[in-house]
């Protein structure tokens, strides 16, 4: 009952109530990345959802579109603008997330939703992270977020499917919390962004 009516009307009233209080940082990170990314402040991007189904993710844009002399983007390091890594080690990137909680495309609680060429790299065990909405966080970001393997990130993904439950939403929310005060797991070991999935 929880994960077919209540956890929806929990994810629609909690994303409204947050776009409502969180409406001062989000217009400052607007405008602050809208200058830092010359002009373009939000970042999207298709991603699989639930069974598989794509849909367009938004979150605020962290790097800049710098290319090297033969027109190739540099590295995410490179591209990571001052105010982007203040507002990705704040977590402060996931707001306009809320906005696909309130459409329907995602929940609160869940496993991240991963690049769309990453979906036939995984293995039937793997694939079973789809059998729920993705999420703004999930087990695997309380547990490590980018900074465990991507094995370890899948299994805790699938375990967060086979225990989802109201209680282990409102303790992943609260560990949530923890991990943003204190910045943990943001970046992978000597990387500005965990290494691409290759199966």
């Amino acid at each position: 009952m929880y994960t077919v009516f209540f956890k929806r009307i929990i994810d629609f009233v909690s994303s409204l109530i947050g776009l409502t209080l969180l409406s001062p940082l989000f217009v400052f990170c607007t405008i602050g990345l809208f200058f830092a990314n010359q002009g373009k402040p939000f970042f999207f991007q298709l991603r699989p959802g639930k069974k598989g189904e794509i849909f367009k993710i938004v979150k605020f844009k962290t790097m800049n579109d710098k290319k090297d002399p033969q027109g190739n983007l540099l590295s995410d390091a490179e591209r990571l603008t001052k105010i982007g890594a203040f507002v990705r080690k704040t977590s402060l990137d996931e707001i306009p997330q809320l906005l696909n909680v309130l459409k329907g495309d995602m929940s609160l609680i869940g496993p991240r939703p991963l690049l769309v060429q990453y979906l036939h790299l995984y293995s039937d065990f793997q694939n079973r992270r789809h059998e729920v909405k993705p999420g703004i966080t999930g087990w695997a970001q309380v547990n490590g977020r980018n900074a465990i393997s991507w094995e370890k990130k899948f299994e805790l993904d699938v375990w967060y499917v086979d225990h989802i439950s109201f209680l282990l939403d409102i303790k992943i929310l609260f560990k949530t919390i923890q991990k943003v005060i204190k910045s943990e797991g943001i970046n992978a070991a000597d990387a500005a962004t965990i290494e691409p999935f290759h199966g």
